[in-house]
């Protein structure tokens, strides 16, 4: 693997960077595409939200097989105190279109497939393979990756960097300065399992119709930030995200805050019975923190 040469590296195997892979590989070029993790979405048990115009540009036969939990029907965005909420709800039935453009989605399944897809462009995709540093020649120019298999070197053309919000290799490149804590957000999600039939019946549902739910007030205890449930089709994606020096100052743990969100007179009905399987923290950008408080009570 050392002497070979690619016309392309990319770190990291996240939305961005099989993106980034796929469509390399599919114009023809020799794409290397490595993984910090066990397998892509290894790292990502959370649920999220997938806008279907990115994707569908990238793979407009994305719908066929991709893993889709349920597409967005109604947006509610609640404002919470200490024991109750005020909120508005949008819904609408010409969300159940064709080709809906907002899905839930649960980021270890669909991260996978995505890759999936990588590798059938051509791509040669590599996990369990930490790249360390950038390797330049005399000019400065990159020319390549070093990883933690031995200090191998691997040549390429160009070198895509998508390691996520918290770029070790591009911070030790200069290529971007290093996280401050009140540029970053840390975000705590539980995977609440139910049977399919009862988050259908709680949440007005049919089919695959999905509700997101976007929460604001005394739930973050002060701090700038957002909690939410996504519906999946047997689970809720349950979290709560607030920037990282808030939590510095408020002297309040991630953790503490989503209990008493869930444990909230209007959220605790909506998870009684469920079963939790998996929880995550993970850095995100301020800037998903601003988009998640200027959302829209628009589904589409």
């Amino acid at each position: 693997m050392s002497e070979e040469r690619f016309d392309a590296i990319v770190v990291g195997a996240g939305p961005s960077g099989n993106a980034a892979a796929y469509t390399m590989a599919k114009a023809g070029l020799k794409v290397l595409q490595l993984e910090r993790g066990e397998y892509p979405g290894s790292k990502n048990v959370q649920g999220a939200i997938l806008y279907a115009d990115a994707l569908e540009k990238v793979i407009p036969d994305f719908r066929e097989d991709a893993p889709l939990e349920r597409h967005v029907i109604e947006q509610r965005l609640w404002m919470l105190d200490d024991t109750s909420y005020v909120g508005m709800h949008y819904r609408s039935e010409d969300f159940n279109e064709e080709k809906p453009n907002r899905y839930t989605i649960i980021r270890a399944q669909f991260d996978k497939w995505f890759n999936r897809r990588v590798r059938e462009a051509g791509a040669t995709v590599l996990c369990e393979t930490t790249v360390t540093d950038l390797v330049r020649d005399i000019r400065g120019k990159v020319i390549g990756v070093r990883t933690d298999r031995g200090g191998a070197i691997i040549h390429a053309d160009v070198v895509v960097l998508a390691e996520g919000v918290n770029g070790l290799v591009g911070n030790r490149a200069g290529l971007r300065p290093e996280l401050k804590p009140e540029a970053v957000a840390l975000a705590v999600k539980e995977m609440h399992f139910l049977p399919q039939e009862v988050i259908e019946q709680r949440f007005n549902l049919k089919g695959d119709e999905g509700v997101v739910i976007e929460v604001m007030g005394t739930v973050t205890n002060g701090m700038t930030g957002t909690a939410f449930i996504y519906t999946n089709k047997e689970s809720l994606s349950v979290g709560i995200g607030c920037m990282v020096s808030d939590f510095a100052q408020n002297q309040t743990t991630p953790y503490a805050l989503l209990e008493a969100f869930k444990n909230h007179p209007s959220v605790k009905p909506l998870l009684e019975g469920s079963e939790v399987k998996e929880y995550a923290a993970h850095l995100i950008p301020r800037a998903a923190i601003a988009t998640s408080r200027r959302s829209t009570a628009t589904a589409g």
